[in-house]
């Protein structure tokens, strides 16, 4: 997958043949922001200015920029499945909390 990073904001990027140009989306948060150019030397330029923008315009009508991520996390599983995950923790010697974010970090890591 193609992303890219800037001050804890990180942005899908696609490639669009049929007009020339590649473009982006801001990930994770709920607010559109999308930028486009045709080189990535200049997409760089706009995500960040478009980043950059975001946060400004934030800061000029009051409004906190929405951050991609706040590490919480709630999910619901198949109970046998929440039951295993709690017997795995307490066999490794861990919370489920701390069971769970090691193995999500395994796991985002072999695709990175």
């Amino acid at each position: 997958m193609n992303t890219m990073k800037y001050k804890g904001y990180d942005a899908r990027i696609e490639y669009d043949d049929d007009d020339g140009i590649f473009f982006g989306q801001i990930a994770g948060i709920r607010d559109g922001i999308s930028f486009h150019a045709e080189t990535v030397a200049d997409l760089r330029a706009a995500f960040q200015e478009a980043v950059d923008d975001y946060v400004e315009t934030c800061a000029k009508i009051g409004k906190s920029p929405q951050r991609p991520y706040s590490g919480n996390l709630m999910l619901r599983v198949d109970p046998a499945i929440h039951a295993k995950a709690v017997s795995a923790a307490a066999i490794a010697g861990m919370s489920l909390n701390q069971w769970g974010a090691k193995v999500l970090a395994e796991a985002v890591e072999s695709v990175d």
